[in-house]
């Protein structure tokens, strides 16, 4: 972090922060950037994987070389769709860390493009997740509805990989939703 950083969190403690996935920087409305970043989680294939993905650094400061035959592992992230925006499949995803000054909580609500009253939007976008056929865990996180891709990312390592997330009917019921369709999602504050 930048002195910058700890200076404005030293004279205004209050706040609450999120990720921002799929863009570089964070919305202009009443936010600071912490930092930006790769948006990255464990391989899509491994069954012990984490489910949470973070936000690395662009600058990490990096540890010693290890030989441990167990271990965790951090592949990048990468979209597996091009639903929400066209030539993304294969793309790897940014993130941005971003501070709200004005709220202490954040929620993200699925199913919904728009805040309840009384709640700030911050951003709305598509809700993603990991395929429902691979081993690995994964979380429903909300993507930027104008998804960026990072600048040398399209090589197609496969990693923690992301999909659209589809209504299914059943327990779910449909009406309200309707079978196949992709679920909205908004990030909200207060």
């Amino acid at each position: 972090m930048s002195a910058h950083v700890f200076t404005c969190i030293f004279l205004d403690p209050s706040g609450s922060i999120y990720v921002r996935w799929g863009r570089k920087e964070c919305p202009t409305n009443t936010t600071e950037i912490v930092y930006t970043g790769i948006a990255a989680g464990g391989h899509y294939t491994n069954s012990g994987r984490p489910s949470n993905p973070v936000c690395v650094p662009h600058d990490p400061d990096l540890g010693q070389v290890s030989h441990e035959s167990a271990f965790g592992s951090l592949f990048g992230m990468e979209y597996e769709t091009n639903d929400f925006g066209s030539n993304l499949i294969n793309k790897d995803v940014p993130c941005a860390v971003c501070r709200v000054s004005h709220a202490s909580t954040v929620l993200m609500i699925p199913g919904k493009l728009h805040c309840y009253s009384g709640w700030k939007t911050e951003y709305s976008g598509n809700l993603m997740s990991g395929h429902y056929g691979h081993a690995g865990a994964s979380q429903y996180i909300c993507v930027d509805s104008s998804p960026d891709v990072l600048e040398a990312g399209s090589r197609d390592d496969n990693g923690y990989l992301l999909f659209g997330v589809k209504a299914y009917c059943g327990s779910l019921k449909c009406p309200p939703f309707v079978q196949d369709t992709l679920f909205k999602c908004v990030v909200c504050s207060k």
